[in-house]
């Protein structure tokens, strides 16, 4: 592709006006592949990687990321040996995309789709801190103590595994509905340590990737995300809270 002005293609990636990105760039808070960039200068949107304030702009045109609502009975991988419905099976064929981390088979709820490979890397690795939420609905009645453990840390096979934050949404004598942020996704953690805590597992469903939610995604479905939310989400990954305005 063609290289184009630095504002045009911040202005095309649909954060802000082109004076907006002008007057990025002339504060010095625009980078092109780690070089402060200077008004005038021109870049290749499908190959430069260009940031403001350290947080890169989705600026690829042919880059896309999907939003959707796994249901149970779904495997969470582009293909499957045994001929199971796969989460690609439920998105468009093209461009060729590739799921962001998986959602066990008994599991439903919001898992991203993408062929952005850094996005995929920064949602994925627990170095960059992108939680995940989940809602789990257990047998019996979760104590504050109960609680506190999961926060603490809980023993599991494979090492210790502890959330981010938990708190009880609703509770009843036989069952109990926690809600757990997790910094990282093993194999089955979220059922394994709420096992740990003498609660087994009903229904699980996540309901946030990091700062993405949708309420209003039905099982199936499945939406493209903004040019906002991929930047929110390039944040969240940076440690930083959204620090692009759009004007």
């Amino acid at each position: 592709m063609k290289a184009e002005r630095l504002q045009k293609i911040i202005a095309h990636a649909g954060l802000m006006s082109r004076r907006a990105a002008e007057e990025l760039i002339r504060q010095g808070r625009v980078t092109v592949d780690g070089r402060v960039a200077r008004l005038g200068d021109r870049a290749d949107p499908e190959h430069a990687r260009v940031e403001i304030d350290g947080v890169p702009v989705p600026v690829a045109p042919e880059r896309v990321t999907y939003l959707l609502y796994k249901p149970v009975g779904v495997v969470s991988t582009a293909s499957d040996p045994e001929g199971r419905p796969t989460v690609v099976d439920l998105v468009p064929d093209t461009p060729r995309v590739f799921p962001v981390g998986r959602l066990d088979l008994d599991s439903e709820g919001l898992i991203l789709l993408t062929n952005d490979g850094e996005l995929a890397q920064r949602v994925t690795h627990p170095r960059y801190g992108v939680t995940k939420t989940y809602t789990v609905l257990v047998e019996g009645r979760v104590t504050p103590g109960e609680l506190r453990r999961l926060t603490d840390g809980v023993e599991l096979d494979d090492g210790p595994a502890r959330a981010v934050r938990a708190k009880i949404l609703d509770r009843r004598p036989n069952r109990s509905l926690v809600e757990l942020v997790m910094g990282e996704g093993r194999n089955r953690e979220v059922r394994r340590m709420m096992e740990a805590v003498g609660h087994p597992v009903l229904t699980l469903a996540r309901v946030a990737i990091g700062p993405i939610r949708d309420r209003s995604l039905r099982r199936g479905r499945w939406r493209r995300l903004t040019v906002d939310e991929v930047a929110d989400l390039y944040a969240a990954s940076a440690g930083v809270g959204r620090r692009v305005q759009r004007r």
